[in-house]
């Protein structure tokens, strides 16, 4: 399972985590796309947005693999502002790619692609080596 360095590993100041520290016994967990109520609390929507932002910043338009991005967190947005890049896709690989689908993300996430979208702060404190 590669390990994407310099990724934030959570929202800062919360424990909505973005990355996990090592690969399961069981394998990866399966990938989904989960919906997302207009009634969602206001972290949920703000954890979404953070977590967009720093995978655009991280990968921009290119492919990347799954790695060790949280499964949970991926499915949120999955199948809307993050796609399959291959195919067969494997939901339940570390290898799979995956790609923003910049129109979608641009349309759900106005503010991570606007001209004076703020650089992402990426938390330093977050030991992720091991």
């Amino acid at each position: 399972m590669i390990k994407h360095r310099g990724f934030p590993g959570r929202l800062t100041g919360t424990d909505h985590q973005f990355v996990i520290r090592r690969a399961s016994k069981d394998g990866a967990t399966k990938i989904i796309r989960r919906e997302r109520y207009r009634d969602r609390k206001n972290i949920d929507r703000t954890a979404d947005e953070a977590f967009m932002a720093a995978l655009w910043a991280h990968f921009g338009e290119e492919p990347f693999e799954r790695g060790n991005l949280d499964a949970g967190r991926l499915s949120w947005l999955f199948g809307r502002e993050v796609v399959p890049a291959e195919d067969p896709f494997d939901p339940q690989s570390y290898d799979a790619l995956l790609r923003i689908d910049v129109a979608k993300a641009e349309a759900a996430f106005p503010a991570v692609f606007a001209p004076d979208a703020p650089p992402v702060a990426f938390d330093e404190d977050d030991d992720w080596d091991d």
